[in-house]
């Protein structure tokens, strides 16, 4: 099995509940409020790691997101490669409307202090044919695209949240492009889902796409390959960690050899699972869950 490294955010979740998303000069009352465990490097972290993969987190943290770190250990994940002396620890203000979904304003704090000192220590640990996972809510992505290309290792791109300086990073160094429709759009300048993935593949020749859809379910297009899978029907608790959920079990089912339509069942029947829980890492199922589950295509 290849080892997995996610060099990724660690966040504290701020949930609050409301009819409708705050608009602009607006006060709103919130009908809840709870802290969650986030970031979207720690969501992916646990769902790779609950899905069988040999997961590594690197990251940073301040002495307020120490119980973050316990956290990733005890859902499996290696945990050796984050750092605990940011100032302060990242964290996500969420509100979650009645319809369950959602609308997030960071602040990155540590996930911000990433120097190329740890980048390089951190990737010295790991070999070529080795997965290095990232998203967009820490600093220094090109440089460790940049390292990690050197070595051999893949690299999984979630590029979320997406932002004008990303489309100048070494994406040509990227073997997988895990996007949602306004990230696919935004990087191929097309709208529509085979034309978006036609676009990056005629830029990105060696990359694998897979670009979800909402209530279309997903589509994955390689050079040669392209499936597609649909969603299930659950009820909609809460949003927030679909996708995480989904890249998570996605990656390490296809780092353990499963198919890519066998690793699309897995991931789409696990974030289905995810968005019927309240919360971000701590509705992300266990690979038995979802082997387990009767869901049923819609």
């Amino acid at each position: 099995m290849k080892s997995i490294l996610n060099f990724g955010s660690l966040n504290l979740d701020h949930v609050y509940s409301v009819e409708h998303f705050v608009k602009p000069g607006e006060t709103l009352a919130s009908l809840g409020y709870q802290v969650f465990p986030g970031g979207k490097g720690l969501n992916q972290s646990i769902a790779l790691s609950l899905a069988g993969g040999q997961t590594f987190h690197a990251g940073k943290v301040g002495a307020d997101g120490l119980w973050l770190v316990d956290l990733l250990a005890e859902k499996g994940v290696d945990t050796r490669f984050v750092e605990t002396d940011g100032q302060h620890t990242g964290h996500a203000m969420i509100q979650v409307n009645s319809k369950g979904q959602n609308c997030i304003l960071l602040y990155g704090g540590a996930n911000a202090e990433i120097s190329e000192a740890a980048i390089e220590k951190t990737l010295s640990h790991f070999s070529a044919g080795d997965l290095l996972v990232l998203q967009n809510e820490i600093n220094g992505l090109p440089f460790l695209m940049e390292k990690a290309y050197e070595k051999g290792m893949e690299i999984a791109l979630n590029p979320s949240p997406i932002t004008s300086e990303l489309l100048n990073y070494p994406l040509e160094k990227v073997t997988w492009f895990l996007l949602n429709e306004l990230e696919g759009q935004t990087l191929s300048g097309k709208s529509l889902p085979n034309e978006i993935c036609e676009a990056l593949l005629k830029k990105y020749p060696q990359s694998r796409i897979v670009l979800t859809l909402g209530k279309e379910g997903v589509l994955y297009r390689d050079s040669q390959q392209s499936f597609t899978h649909g969603i299930y029907d659950v009820p909609v608790v809460d949003t927030t960690a679909a996708g995480d959920t989904f890249t998570g079990f996605l990656l390490a089912s296809a780092a353990q050899g499963a198919s890519i339509p066998r690793a699309l069942e897995l991931a789409s029947i696990a974030s289905s699972l995810a968005v019927s829980q309240k919360g971000a890492a701590v509705s992300i199922p266990t690979i038995q869950q979802v082997t387990a589950s009767s869901l049923q295509l819609l």
